[in-house]
């Protein structure tokens, strides 16, 4: 009965899904408006929320978002954009910087974004548009996606003497949802901000057998119910 337990609670184990990188290129402004829509033109849904920096000041993140055309390559696709601008959060006390933001995507779709016929996944916005600091890495884990900065994001000593990052972004087949993103400061500070993202659903069905077995659980269910041939371990997933 104990090997059986074991047995069970190996079989049932959380899976450990491994961090993938996704390609990032820089790109330029109007001619990434190209990839979306052919006359090179678009119409953008922008949403802000605030940032309070650990040492005083206030931050802003900014969503964007858009559809692709008929007729351009990301047709029927959707593109979600997003701004770090700091510029002007004055800290009382200090200057305090954020390094990295994670946010749940799902799944990215791939798309040639700097024309040289190979498939990127994000792209940032270098040249024609606002910012100074772009993204290092781009690493997804399950629907999660890290975006490591170049450099630290961080406030100023006034106004308008802090810093922006240049607009990045990637496309998706599903429309956007509202959600929340959590930025990281470097003293270890977190924020959780609104944001938006792919409208994606996981699946609830039982048959799926994805749900978490908890194994305190499990063990208590297993010792009264082992004689009675109606132990279903599934009953019991988190």
């Amino acid at each position: 009965m104990k090997n059986f337990l074991f047995a069970l609670l190996v079989c049932f184990a959380p899976v450990v899904v491994a961090a993938a990188p996704l390609k990032v290129v820089n790109v330029s402004a109007p001619a990434i408006n190209c990839v979306f829509n052919t006359p090179c033109t678009i119409a953008v849904n922008d949403t802000t929320d605030n940032i309070r920096m650990s040492t005083g000041g206030i931050g802003i993140l900014k969503s964007r978002t858009f559809k692709g055309l008929p007729g351009s390559p990301a047709d029927r696709l959707f593109a979600f954009e997003y701004l770090l601008d700091l510029r002007n959060a004055v800290g009382a006390t200090a200057v305090s910087c954020i390094d990295w933001m994670k946010i749940d995507f799902g799944e990215v779709a791939s798309l040639d974004f700097n024309g040289d016929s190979r498939p990127d996944q994000v792209f940032v916005v270098t040249g024609g548009g606002i910012g100074t600091v772009g993204i290092a890495s781009a690493i997804q884990t399950a629907s999660n996606i890290r975006f490591n900065f170049t450099s630290p994001i961080c406030g100023g000593s006034a106004p308008g003497k802090g810093d922006s990052s240049f607009f990045w972004g990637l496309a998706s087949k599903q429309p956007p949802e509202l959600v929340t993103a959590t930025l990281h400061e470097t003293s270890g500070a977190t924020h959780v901000v609104k944001a938006r993202s792919p409208g994606f659903r996981r699946s609830d069905n039982d048959s799926s057998r994805e749900r978490r077995l908890n194994p305190k659980r499990l063990h208590d269910a297993y010792e009264v119910n082992r004689f009675s041939g109606n132990f279903d371990p599934w009953l019991l997933a988190a």
